[in-house]
């Protein structure tokens, strides 16, 4: 779970750091930033995360204002999840470490 910052006095990089920290959020901002998305399919594409544990970590980046979740008055109920704005501006971020990834992966 995501400690609390006092963002003003923080490290920006500690900031950064700290909302993206966890196994699975940098795996779920990354199939975020290709479209919105059900919760479903994000399990789906995750692979071994629990439902609570993948419940957690997007209401975390809600809270955070990194996502976003759309939920669709239909029965049953269709709920969506999307980037912000804000977190629309880490898909270069994504982008460039996952590059850097395989570069690595060709280096060895």
């Amino acid at each position: 779970m995501a400690k609390s910052l006092a963002i003003t006095e923080k490290c920006p990089m500690e900031v950064g750091l700290n909302i993206l920290s966890g196994k699975w959020k940098l795996r779920i901002l990354w199939h975020l930033s290709k479209g919105a998305i059900r919760f479903n399919e994000l399990q789906r594409q995750l692979g071994k995360i629990t439902t609570k544990t993948l419940t957690q970590q997007l209401r975390e980046l809600e809270n955070q204002h990194i996502i976003k979740r759309v939920v669709y008055p239909e029965t049953p109920p269709k709920v969506e999840y999307s980037l912000t704005e804000l977190g629309q501006s880490i898909s270069p971020v994504l982008k460039a470490l996952c590059e850097w990834g395989t570069l690595y992966q060709n280096k060895l």
